[in-house]
């Protein structure tokens, strides 16, 4: 939580770049903290979601049968992380849906949009994007997941003995990174159907479409919008994410 709302302000900058009115229409730089309360009610649950189900699955297809073997450890990570990805969608989505409306409309406080969003679209509303974000989140993870684990047994190996928890953490900014950056033209098309208005085309949730008439409209440019402070508020979120879920598991197991 301590992650998210330290760098809310990046966050806030992501989503207006992205936003179809642009940057100063969204808001500029006024109200950077829009929307804190979705996110500040969402990330401890949404955490717990995704890292439980992580570690369950994790554990599970490596104990025994065909993905136990080590050279299948990039395979167990990435059905790992999906899978967590997937539930932890359950929880993240609706809280998104509210935040980024509210980044997008800084006038409007977070009750005003969730009563509006139900009182419109029901609580289907708050499930718009669903697709989209795990559609997001799944590339994401197949890439940060495993490269990180990648990382770390490599760093490992060559100093010869386990990392510290702030190596695991150096490890986990550079995948969040890598993650982060060659997943942004998704992260634009979730954004981009989070925010349209109820009924277009663009709320349909077609993905293909959104992301053609994005680079119709602003390019290459418009498709990595936002780019930058994704890739920096995930990569030092990964940093102290990772970092501190590394001590706790050690600490714990």
């Amino acid at each position: 939580m301590c992650v998210d709302l330290t760098l809310f302000p990046l966050d806030t900058i992501k989503t207006r770049l992205q936003s179809q009115q642009g940057f100063y229409k969204a808001g500029g730089f006024r109200g950077i903290y829009a929307g804190v309360p979705s996110a500040a009610v969402g990330s401890f649950p949404n955490a717990a979601a995704f890292f439980v189900t992580y570690d369950c699955t994790k554990s599970l297809l490596g104990a025994g049968g065909v993905l136990a073997a080590p050279h299948l450890a990039p395979v167990t990570h990435m059905l790992a992380a999906s899978l967590g990805e997937i539930v932890a969608c359950l929880i993240r989505v609706p809280t998104e849906v509210v935040k980024q409306r509210a980044q997008a409309s800084p006038s409007s406080s977070t009750y005003r949009i969730l009563l509006a969003t139900v009182r419109e679209e029901g609580v289907r509303g708050l499930y718009r994007g669903f697709r989209s974000t795990v559609l997001r989140e799944i590339p994401f993870s197949l890439v940060q997941f495993p490269l990180w684990e990648y990382l770390k047994t490599l760093w490992s190996w060559r100093q010869g003995h386990t990392l510290y928890s702030w190596q695991a953490a150096v490890c986990g900014a550079f995948a969040g990174a890598v993650a982060a950056f060659v997943t942004t033209p998704l992260d634009v098309a979730k954004t981009r159907i989070m925010l349209a208005k109820a009924g277009s085309t663009t709320a349909s949730g077609n993905i293909p479409l959104v992301l053609y008439d994005v680079w119709r409209s602003r390019g290459l440019t418009g498709l990595f919008a936002g780019s930058i402070p994704r890739v920096t508020f995930i990569s030092v979120g990964g940093f102290i994410f990772l970092g501190a879920y590394e001590k706790v598991r050690r600490t714990l197991l």
